[in-house]
């Protein structure tokens, strides 16, 4: 999940950051005590050390801060012909609610999914309930090209998981009692993909688990960026104060 980008980005931070610390003397920054000069941009933190109430984070690592949805398990390939595979991101989010809804993943050529999403161009996302964490954080942390994936057959029976047939897509819907949702989607656009490994997806059908509604039986889990996760709890109902968006509201 974006993990060979990240040590490109906290590298390139590293770097921002030294140039940060260094004075600045140039015309219109400040003079030596930290103070600006008339013209110098105002309401600028020259010191750069302290803002009230908060210390300095760095840059490289808000993602940690601002993590969107649940983790998720991303099926690609074909159940038909048995080239299916499966595995976790935690990187996503909604793009546009409707006409048509559109969710972003970052999925990269570093995945072995990559290239099954790359030629098919449609997937399954399905959404796990907490009580799959931890199979769900091995599913993630191997590769199909590992040797006990390989003996085993590939993810889905090492990991035993159920296949599905989907509705729309070639890609298995993730079957058992512990998962909230499967989504199916095709590749709306894919203009990102080589810049940022983002792939917008258009869902074009979803399957929700009655006994483990969001809310009501199951628990999503998400991930901090560092190994912890946060765990869904409770549920705060401000239906009556989101004047500007009841037309989304049940």
């Amino acid at each position: 999940m974006a993990r060979k980008r990240k040590g490109q980005e906290e590298q390139a931070e590293s770097s921002s950051a030294s140039h940060a610390k260094q004075p600045k003397t140039s015309e219109g920054d400040g003079d030596a005590n930290g103070e600006e000069k008339e013209g110098g941009g105002a309401g600028k933190n020259v010191t750069g050390d302290r803002q009230p109430g908060f210390e300095p984070y760095p840059p490289s690592k808000v993602y940690r801060l601002i993590e969107p949805g649940p983790v998720l398990l991303v099926s690609t390939g074909s159940l038909a012909d048995s080239t299916h595979n499966i595995m976790t991101i935690g990187f996503h989010m909604v793009m546009q609610h409707e006409s048509p809804p559109l969710i972003g993943i970052s999925l990269g050529p570093w995945d072995a999914s990559f290239a099954a999403l790359k030629k098919q161009r449609e997937c399954v996302l399905a959404i796990p309930d907490v009580a799959m964490a931890s199979l769900v954080v091995d599913i993630g942390n191997c590769s199909a090209d590992d040797d006990d994936v390989l003996l085993a057959g590939g993810k889905w029976r090492r990991f035993g998981l159920q296949p599905l047939p989907a509705a729309r897509v070639g890609a298995p819907l993730v079957g058992g009692g512990d998962v909230i949702a499967n989504i199916e989607c095709v590749v709306e656009d894919s203009k990102m993909v080589g810049k940022y490994s983002m792939w917008v997806l258009k869902p074009v059908e979803a399957w929700l688990n009655p006994g483990k509604k969001p809310g009501e039986g199951g628990r999503m889990f998400h991930h901090r960026g560092d190994g912890t996760f946060v765990v869904d709890g409770d549920v705060l109902d401000l239906k009556d104060r989101m004047v500007k968006w009841q037309d989304f509201q049940d």
